[in-house]
């Protein structure tokens, strides 16, 4: 019974913590509400890497991280999309990144450009973006064999992720999501994607089930 107990303890613990790492926004349901359309674009990553390379390589480095969980997230959306399980659409990211290398906007300077003018830009209602910290390549692939002396040894965190959704027209802040990424995330990019996102499918706000809910309460 002790067992049990204590394994019940541990299960509450980690969904607890699962919880908190999900935001949405209390005004969610009103500034989200004409939304149909949505933006990836690429995740802003900091690289802390053991390798002895130049800046300059970092920054490149970094900019590929970025467009492979853009192009990760995309994937999935896709597939979900095909089961018709979202409320709203997303933009190619073909088409994304076209448009702001169009009004010369890069990986470099997307960051000083608010949800508000992006969204303009991209004729969107909402921005999908991210930060990515990494002290690993998750692109090349990660070794995913794992053992308890990884933890011991610290070997078992690769770094954290960070998942939002912003609302175009005020910029506002509606959703997000927090991941520390470990061994059990997945071998590479997609597979994290993936593996974080169907974690958080029941908390995914533009889930047609979560949407159908909040008609009927509103």
């Amino acid at each position: 019974m002790k067992k049990i107990s204590l394994l019940v303890a541990l299960f509450v613990v980690v969904i607890t913590h699962a919880q908190k790492n999900i935001y949405e926004s209390d005004k969610f349901n009103l500034l989200s509400k004409d939304h149909q359309i949505l933006a990836i674009v690429p995740f802003l990553t900091n690289l802390d890497l053991e390798e002895n390379i130049s800046k300059g390589e970092l920054k490149e480095l970094e900019e590929k991280e970025g467009y492979a969980v853009q192009d990760a997230l995309e994937t999935y959306f896709s597939r979900r999309k095909k089961r018709k399980k979202f409320s709203v659409e997303f933009q190619n990211i073909t088409n994304t990144n076209a448009i702001l290398a169009q009004n010369e906007i890069s990986y470099q300077n997307i960051d000083i450009y608010t949800t508000k003018e992006l969204c303009e830009i991209l004729k969107v209602d909402g921005i999908i973006s991210g930060n990515l910290d990494l002290n690993i390549l998750l692109s090349k692939g990660i070794q995913t064999d794992f053992s308890f002396i990884d933890y011991i040894l610290g070997d078992a965190n690769y770094g954290r992720i960070g998942i939002k959704i912003s609302d175009g027209k005020t910029s506002k802040l509606l959703w997000k999501y927090e991941k520390e990424i470990n061994k059990k995330s997945g071998k590479n990019t997609d597979a994290l994607i993936d593996f974080m996102m169907r974690k958080a499918t029941k908390k995914f706000p533009y889930e047609k089930e979560r949407t159908k809910k909040r008609k009927k309460k509103s």
